[in-house]
């Protein structure tokens, strides 16, 4: 079922020591990983100074960009709850410097309340 998520867009929450030990050359010295959601490949972590978007490319996945937004740098942000007859809920972030928003959809496994409660402790700091 993960994987048929994955393919639909959909994001899974996954354990944060193996997402910690497959990325700790990446965190800055003291940075700790707070959540980590997962699309088949591709990665967004949430730490305690920003969220890191890990975009894995190419047929094998060898080349992998990572993208580091700082949390002073979104502007503003929503979150779209699941409903009856559409059961993924949305996150969509803006950020300065960028016209267009960045989406990604969550499947109702996720607390998509615990995502929105984990972003706004950093952002309202």
């Amino acid at each position: 079922m993960a994987i048929f998520n994955g393919l639909l867009g959909h994001a899974t929450q996954v354990e944060l020591a193996d997402v910690q030990r497959e990325y700790d050359r990446i965190l800055a010295p003291g940075e700790k990983i707070e959540r980590a959601y997962k699309l088949i490949r591709d990665m967004f972590i949430f730490t305690d100074k920003r969220l890191i978007l890990v975009d894995k490319q190419g047929v094998t996945g060898k080349k992998t960009q990572y993208h580091s937004i700082p949390y002073k740098s979104i502007t503003h942000y929503y979150v779209e709850t699941a409903g009856h007859f559409d059961l993924d809920a949305e996150l969509c972030l803006y950020v300065s410097g960028s016209a267009l928003p960045l989406k990604k959809t969550f499947n109702k496994s996720v607390n998509i309340y615990e995502v929105q409660a984990v972003l706004s402790q950093y952002i309202l700091k």
